[in-house]
């Protein structure tokens, strides 16, 4: 067999059909012989990259992942608003219309029982978007539009709390249950000094679950 002249290319198709299918059908219902199939590839050329399914889907995760923070570093470096809270406020509504951010999210609800991917998703949650955010939370000190003497604390639990505890998926919660808990967030976030949750960003959050299919079935 020829050596494959761009193993670059190669890694990038599978990751961006795997991401496809587990999305469309599911973690759990797509083989590594579907993968095949919608790639044209050989086993061995998929085999060569991966030696499992669940190390496709931490690929795509970890592609996912670095996707987001290069988003969050744009809209950092390009949003204007007139002070540091009205900055974060703008950045967290973008960053909760983005489909390509939580168009996997379903995907996750297979892997829950998984300690250790579920362990990752929170580390990585806290590692790589605190920093950014508590940057923000201390310019907001300086201008006076955030009033709190736990800046990181404050982003690590406000990340904790809307990316694991409130997302839908994971926890098979309906919208009304949903709604809820972004209520709380938000109060709880203006009680510590750090007005942010806006109720565009609510909105704008349970329709995206809505749209993507993310709530369960027992309620609206």
């Amino acid at each position: 067999m020829a050596r494959n002249k761009y193993p670059e290319k190669t890694l990038e198709q599978i990751l961006t059909v795997s991401a496809k299918l587990f999305t469309e059908k599911g973690f759990d219902k797509t083989s590594i012989q579907d993968i095949i199939d919608a790639l044209g590839m050989s086993k061995g050329a998929i085999y060569h990259h991966f030696k499992s399914k669940e190390e496709i889907l931490d690929a795509v995760m970890k592609q996912r992942s670095q996707s987001t923070t290069e988003m969050f570093d744009m809209l950092i470096q390009n949003t204007q608003a007139n002070n540091a809270r009205e900055k974060l406020v703008s950045i967290l509504e973008a960053v909760a219309t983005d489909k390509d951010t939580h168009s996997i999210d379903s995907v996750l609800s297979s892997q829950i029982k998984n300690p250790q991917f579920v362990v990752t998703g929170i580390k990585d949650c806290v590692i790589k978007d605190t920093p950014r955010i508590a940057q923000i939370m201390l310019q907001g000190r300086e201008d006076g539009s955030i009033v709190t003497d736990y800046p990181t604390e404050c982003a690590e639990i406000f990340l904790l709390l809307l990316n694991i505890w409130i997302n839908p998926v994971l926890f098979e919660r309906n919208r009304s249950d949903t709604l809820r808990r972004l209520q709380f967030l938000q109060q709880m976030m203006k009680q510590l000094g750090v007005d942010v949750v806006s109720d565009a960003l609510i909105e704008k959050a349970t329709d995206l679950y809505a749209n993507m299919g993310g709530y369960s079935q027992d309620g609206q």
